[in-house]
């Protein structure tokens, strides 16, 4: 039963995200074309935060969700991914040609979510 929730936990969460996603593939790619970074983190949130860039204010635009721009090396530098788990999450990273890397933070507390572009 907990699966099937979180399940569709994730499909309403994709729903509501699905009008940023070009706003997000853009603030991913610039991260990539500008050689910032090759990890990409686009950080959703509801709430203040002290992560990356913001790129979309809930506040301002026609949704739930606040987005940030950031990238690995943040996160690292500022401990929300410890440097001995660095390689196991390059590891587990998707190709940011084909997914968006979401860190989203909601009241099911903070998870990591790959999700497929839309021009993929």
């Amino acid at each position: 039963m907990k699966k099937v929730n979180k399940k569709s936990q994730f499909l309403v969460l994709e729903k509501e995200l699905k009008p940023y996603l070009a706003i997000m593939a853009r603030a991913a790619d610039a991260i990539r074309e500008k050689e910032v970074s090759e990890y990409p983190i686009l950080v959703v949130h509801q709430q203040q935060v002290e992560l990356g860039i913001e790129v979309i204010d809930r506040n301002k635009v026609k949704g739930n969700w606040s987005v940030n721009a950031s990238t690995l090396e943040e996160f690292a530098m500022k401990q929300v991914i410890q440097t001995e788990k660095i390689e196991d999450f390059q590891g587990v990273y998707k190709d940011p040609g084909h997914h968006l890397c979401l860190f989203v933070l909601s009241e099911l507390g903070a998870q990591f979510i790959f999700i497929r572009r839309e021009d993929s």
